[in-house]
């Protein structure tokens, strides 16, 4: 993210200095080059200030609700619905290993969007993972796989999005749901497919003949898995519930019961969608009453860490908003639009999404800032065809190179073996998913 920071500033800064030596010296708009320069870095920064300060009250209002169905066990319920899938997925995994467990939470808390609760089940369940790795510094065809469907996960509801969408003055906040879904569906399935396609062409290495398995190892192992980091006792619970599934038969109609969604989104979506948002809050909030939990209290609590993530990003938001304000009053921006623009167009994507689609891989606050300041200019607007394609975008594709750094980095994996590929190929077939999506709903 150094690079692309100061490469944004540095190329806007050599474009305007053109423009004010050899261009003339007052542009169309009656501002020089420079100056408007110079406005435009003020004017970005406190936009993105004042965009957070929007995001504030949004985040805490869906964090508190995600924190009232966490508690509810929203979470182990989700677990055990995905179990039967998981235990065919990763043969190489017993079923009742703690590495299971840890996987299956991290993806329930990626489907609700809960990235704070995935990231520490994910490096749990590495750690798990690599317990049973018989060569320690190099992957496993189960670590790549997770890895892979980490990144791409599908993605039930994606409330970072909604919230910055509804902050952003959109009409219809929610209406990303199907085409997040629908694009994250894809992704996984092409995460699981490349990792097993490309898993031939990077053979394992020998067994460490100095690996034994023996009952002091692996409950050391087991300790690790649960204990490394701290877990409340709601979480605690939880992992302990994705230890056992539903019958398969549930999990194969839950499953469908997603599928079938999409297509109903198609068809009825500008029906459903204003019915989102209300009924995602009623029935959070009923289903932890349901479920004996103190709403109030619970909410206030999810509410508290919605504050404190909205304003720990806004030095994110500042700083890329800011160099990306003083690409666009270059000239810059202009100059990448005009060149890209005939060809992305043709596969239904525009230029002035492409920055996106490129930087979410990268940096997840940095292409969180770009969707921010896509979404807050005027031209766009949160609820125009770029402004959809752009959240899309967001809510179905991962930082991967971000997660495998954290995840391998907590084992010190230093041979990734065809994790990146697979993962590489998931985001690949999400950007791919969402344009065609977004094309056919909002085009």
């Amino acid at each position: 993210m150094n690079g692309v920071f100061l490469a944004l500033i540095s190329i806007a800064f050599a474009m305007a200095a053109f423009h004010q030596l050899f261009g003339p010296p007052i542009g169309a708009d009656g501002v020089e080059p420079m100056q408007a320069l110079s406005l435009a870095a003020i004017d970005s920064a406190e936009g993105a200030v004042e965009l957070a300060l929007k995001l504030i009250g949004v985040m805490a209002l869906f964090l508190g609700l995600m924190k009232v169905a966490e508690k509810g066990g929203l979470l182990a319920i989700l677990a055990r619905l995905i179990r039967p899938l998981m235990t065919r997925l990763f043969p190489e995994v017993p079923p009742d290993h703690p590495a299971m467990g840890a996987m299956i939470m991290n993806m329930a808390a990626n489907a609700l969007g809960l990235g704070n609760a995935a990231t520490p089940f994910g490096i749990r369940a590495m750690q798990a993972l690599d317990s049973l790795n018989p060569h320690k510094g190099t992957a496993t065809n189960s670590m790549a796989l997770f890895l892979a469907i980490n990144t791409s996960s599908v993605t039930l509801l994606p409330t970072g999005v909604i919230a910055l969408r509804a902050a952003a003055g959109s009409s219809d906040p929610a209406s990303v749901l199907p085409t997040t879904l629908f694009a994250t569906i894809c992704s996984t399935a092409a995460a699981i497919f490349a990792a097993f396609a490309y898993q031939r062409f990077f053979p394992k290495p020998p067994p460490d003949p100095d690996f034994m398995e023996d009952d002091a190892f692996v409950a050391e192992s087991e300790k690790q898995a649960y204990d490394a980091m701290d877990l409340d006792p709601t979480a605690r619970h939880a992992a302990a519930a994705a230890q056992t599934g539903y019958p398969t038969w549930v999990s194969a109609a839950f499953l469908l019961l997603i599928v079938a969604f999409i297509p109903l989104a198609i068809v009825y979506g500008q029906i459903i969608s204003p019915w989102v948002i209300p009924v995602l809050i009623v029935g959070m909030l009923g289903f932890g009453a349901s479920r004996g939990v103190k709403v109030y209290e619970a909410f206030v609590e999810g509410a508290r860490e919605g504050f404190d993530v909205a304003v720990r990003i806004i030095p994110y938001l500042v700083a890329i908003l800011a160099a990306v304000g003083m690409f666009r009053a270059s000239g810059a921006m202009d100059l990448l639009i005009g060149a890209l623009s005939p060809i992305t167009s043709l596969f239904g994507l525009p230029a002035e999404a492409l920055p996106m689609a490129l930087l979410r891989p990268l940096s997840g606050s940095g292409a969180y800032g770009v969707m921010a300041e896509i979404l807050h200019n005027p031209a766009i607007g949160p609820d125009s065809y770029v402004g959809i394609l752009v959240s899309t975008l967001q809510g179905s594709t991962e930082t991967t190179f971000y997660v495998l750094a954290v995840y391998f980095g907590a084992v010190r994996i230093r041979r990734a073996r065809h994790a990146l590929a697979a993962a590489l190929t998931a985001d690949l077939v999400g950007i791919i998913s969402a344009v065609v999506i977004c094309s056919m709903l909002f085009n």
